[in-house]
């Protein structure tokens, strides 16, 4: 583990929610993958959710987002990194460890299933943590209860196979340090509104949940 993630994510924070001097911006990124996958769907999600977040939250994020590539070790200096997409993903060795790293030194990865991916990443999953499982997220979990309530779990946003929304994690020392999304779709919600026409309590309620995964990835210990 990074000895000096712990200090890096504290900075991130006093940043991140307006307590800086020089008025410094932290970035969030979207995670850069092999394997075909369509690691760039959904191109106006991001940005909108950190327009949501730091309208709502008074958050200090960096409009635009940053791609980081799943090998990078500039990894570490991203807060919360978002990942999507429809199709197959590879990591290698070299990214799974990368990613482990980042995730066991302080950092949040959200996996949004864009609609299938879910059998790809499980098996990638793997290869970060042979020996940890996805598990179901309760109801009751903080993660749903950030700045805005959501009793029910996940929002459903689009239908896919017509399944109930589910949000798995993987936790690190009692911190949920990898959030999974499926039959959800999240960043579709995020999108521009002409882009899917989802009537607008819709998306409403899929910026509120990403507002919720923000606000825990920047503050959770």
């Amino acid at each position: 583990m990074n000895r000096l993630a712990p200090i890096l994510f504290a900075a991130f924070l006093f940043i991140s929610m307006g307590f800086s001097a020089n008025e410094e911006m932290v970035k969030v990124g979207r995670l850069k993958y092999k394997g075909g996958g369509d690691w760039y769907a959904n191109p106006s999600s991001l940005p909108n959710l950190i327009s949501f977040c730091n309208a709502e939250l008074k958050t200090n994020i960096n409009p635009e987002e940053d791609i980081v590539p799943a090998e990078s070790p500039e990894i570490i200096n991203y807060p919360f990194i978002h990942m999507t997409g429809h199709g197959n993903v590879i990591f290698s060795d070299l990214e799974a460890e990368n990613i482990r790293t980042y995730l066991e030194g302080g950092g949040f990865l959200h996996i949004d299933d864009n609609y299938g991916m879910d059998p790809f990443i499980r098996i990638e999953m793997k290869k970060i943590f042979p020996n940890r499982e996805l598990v179901e997220i309760p109801y009751s979990h903080e993660i749903y209860h950030q700045a805005f309530d959501f009793e029910n779990g996940l929002p459903k946003i689009h239908e896919h196979d017509g399944k109930p929304p589910k949000g798995y994690g993987i936790e690190i020392e009692g911190r949920i340090a990898l959030f999974y999304s499926y039959e959800c779709d999240l960043g579709d919600g995020w999108e521009d509104p002409e882009i899917h026409n989802d009537p607008e309590d819709v998306r409403q309620k899929a910026l509120k949940m990403g507002a919720n995964l923000v606000q825990y990835a920047f503050t959770a210990q």
